[in-house]
């Protein structure tokens, strides 16, 4: 694993609602773009961040008040448009910020079995690259999915589980 790199404004990003979320003690991992600059190495340089966050949906108002109150633009209308969604939409300096509420099983694991590493002098977490690898296959990101896969230490029989247990078999036998 490879200390997550970002641009300036990303990075100003991920402080900002790391820094939320660890005052309200929610459990979270970074997914998206950061958790794949941590396990490829690569720039997290354009793109929102994604964040998947443990937490009861009375608390996602709680969220956006105090993300509202800590410098993040956040739109009443923008979070009861996404409000089926699960997430809460909001920018930081001009960044998309998706706060993702792990609201089913799979991602309550996402966050369990997450990994801390490094990020500008402070630890966070990010999902597992077999977990980063199934997100990156129903979003139909090839790219991602193929170069997590190559990792000398991932774990193919775990990405297989995950994906039959979701009902993604299918991916798995390659029908």
């Amino acid at each position: 694993m490879h200390p997550i790199r970002a641009g300036a404004p990303r990075t100003a990003a991920i402080e900002a609602i790391a820094e939320l979320l660890s005052k309200l003690r929610l459990d979270f991992a970074f997914v998206g773009g950061v958790a794949r600059s941590a396990w490829l190495g690569s720039t997290f340089d354009r793109g929102a961040v994604d964040v998947l966050t443990l937490m009861k949906p009375e608390q996602k108002d709680q969220i956006a008040m105090m993300a509202h109150n800590r410098g993040f633009d956040v739109s009443r209308e923008e979070i009861e448009q996404t409000v089926e969604l699960d997430v809460i939409p909001m920018r930081f300096e001009g960044v998309r910020v998706h706060v993702l509420v792990a609201s089913n099983a799979l991602y309550g694991r996402m966050i369990a079995s997450s990994t801390q590493t490094s990020f500008n002098g402070h630890d966070v977490r990010v999902t597992t690259a077999e977990d980063l690898a199934v997100l990156a296959i129903v979003g139909d990101d090839d790219d991602t999915a193929d170069a997590l896969t190559s990792l000398p230490s991932f774990d193919h029989e775990g990405l297989k589980k995950k994906l039959v247990t979701i009902g993604l078999g299918g991916v798995v036998t390659g029908e």
